[in-house]
């Protein structure tokens, strides 16, 4: 991402924050009794994208960045709420829902890409056995 884009996104970053907190960093950080670890917009920003960037664990990210992994971790949670309602007011955001097949062939009239998470995912074994057979995705092993 190049400066302006940054600062761009910087400004609407900093609105968001606002108006999710009703106050501002300073603000906040006056009233908090702990040190805190990111003190600006700006550095909350870029920290939040440089670990979308980087995708390290909360200790190593919390050592690159000057404190402990809790503290990373919790840094991390604020800096993507607020990068989520930052893109969402900016319409920056992916649909994700669809209501009906109608709704869903009209966003396509205008957009041409979709992308499909198909991981599959790990789920309680049912009692029933019944519920069991449905369930079933045919593996019998987790690795191969």
């Amino acid at each position: 991402m190049d400066k302006p884009r940054f600062d761009k996104l910087l400004l609407a970053f900093q609105a968001a924050y606002e108006r999710h907190f009703g106050q501002t960093i300073e603000e906040r950080q006056a009233n908090n009794p702990q040190e805190c670890v990111v003190t600006t917009y700006e550095e909350l920003l870029l920290f939040t994208l440089f670990n979308f960037r980087a995708d390290l664990v909360y200790d190593l990210l919390g050592f690159v960045s000057g404190f402990d992994g809790s503290n990373a971790k919790r840094t991390e949670d604020l800096g993507v709420t607020i990068l989520q309602s930052t893109l969402l007011e900016l319409n920056h955001t992916p649909k994700r829902e669809f209501k009906t097949p109608e709704e869903f062939k009209e966003y396509f009239k205008k957009h041409t890409t979709l992308i499909i998470d198909g991981t599959e995912q790990r789920r309680q074994r049912p009692a029933n056995n019944l519920a069991q057979k449905e369930a079933y995705s045919g593996k019998k092993k987790l690795t191969p």
